[in-house]
């Protein structure tokens, strides 16, 4: 009999278990090389909630119509003194007072390596299943460079844990959770597939529309970027398709908000992200399958937070992204989403 038929024999069974726990310690240890091994590339810091994020971004405070308090330029809401929504608990309309707020939400990796939790600290919960980490690659038949980045979702909403306002029905009052990973997301990886929830993709690629970019690039650097072009992420690029791949990296602070950009494109297909302003907003979020990129906001948490300012989607990078990207500890990014809202505030929700 071959040497290994050792555990079939009755007389050294207590050797085949020294041989399974043997095995055991080989595998965790095999295992926690391959963690330490992704850890190593793994960078980030945890978003410190007083002094990194920029709390004026809250303005402009619409309260009744009437502007308090001046802030950032902001998409129209409702102008009217009074407003009323359907109440669940007397389920009859209940009069209010309409409120205007940006709100910080979400919070978002855009990262190179698999499993890494930028905003978490830079913990890798993973590292198995997924390609390793993506490299900025040159295509030698035209001089472009490419990326490719994998996102993950955090529900956010520090505005409600810090009573910040105040506890009142208009605030997200979610805990905070990770709620999404492209890394288990096949679309995400593969332009093609990505095009069964956008095949409008295609339409979108041609010179024309993307040189309508330019304008909103223009706007979204001014004020606010143009709803209407809608497969344009202003100054970074297209939105489309709705996948990891940055066919034209200029740059990492370029190539993450252009992924950011996306995902919440994404996102808002999938009805997973919803309208929060305007009148249709006041009583309740609604489906915007299309979105709609004047309701957000970003401000970068990592490597480098921008503590003092937020920028339009679209919003041009090149006066700000200096020394926001680093070898090493700064090749990957974070975000904080801050979404516009427009709420009824009644006193019986």
């Amino acid at each position: 009999m071959g040497k290994h038929s050792i555990l079939t024999k009755k007389n050294n069974q207590s050797y085949g278990g020294i041989g399974l726990i043997s095995q055991g310690i080989i595998f965790i240890f095999l295992f926690c090389n391959l963690i330490a091994s992704g850890q190593a590339n793994c960078v980030g810091r945890f978003l410190n909630p007083i002094s990194d994020i920029c709390w004026k971004c809250i303005f402009p405070l619409k309260i009744a119509g009437v502007e308090i308090v001046k802030g950032n330029p902001s998409p129209k809401g409702s102008n009217s003194p009074i407003c009323s929504c359907p109440s669940k608990v007397l389920r009859v309309n209940v009069p209010g007072i309409p409120i205007s707020f940006w709100e910080p939400v979400r919070l978002i990796d855009v990262t190179r390596t698999p499993y890494c939790l930028v905003n978490m600290g830079g913990k890798q919960i993973a590292s198995m299943g997924v390609n390793g980490r993506g490299d900025v690659e040159e295509d030698p038949s035209n001089g472009t460079h490419h990326s490719f980045y994998h996102v993950h979702w955090y529900i956010y909403p520090v505005i409600y844990w810090l009573e910040v306002l105040a506890d009142f029905i208009c605030l997200d009052n979610s805990s905070i959770d990770l709620s999404y990973l492209t890394e288990l997301d096949p679309l995400w990886s593969d332009d093609e597939k990505s095009l069964i929830i956008n095949p409008e993709a295609g339409l979108f690629g041609r010179t024309v529309a993307q040189a309508a970019c330019v304008a909103d690039c223009l706007a979204a650097s001014v004020k606010l970027p143009f709803d209407s072009l809608f497969w344009c992420n202003g100054c970074q690029g297209s939105l489309y398709p709705f996948s990891g791949t940055v066919t034209e990296h200029m740059g990492g602070v370029q190539a993450s908000l252009l992924i950011t950009g996306r995902f919440m494109a994404k996102l808002h297909r999938e009805g997973l992200l919803f309208g929060t302003y305007g009148i249709k907003g006041l009583c309740d979020k609604y489906p915007m399958p299309i979105i709609k990129k004047s309701q957000y906001r970003l401000q970068m948490t990592y490597p480098i937070p921008t503590s003092r300012h937020c920028y339009a989607l679209g919003h041009t990078e090149f006066m700000w992204q200096g020394n926001k990207e680093f070898p090493y500890k700064g090749s990957d990014f974070g975000y904080l989403v801050w979404r516009k809202r427009d709420c009824c505030l009644r006193a019986i929700p």
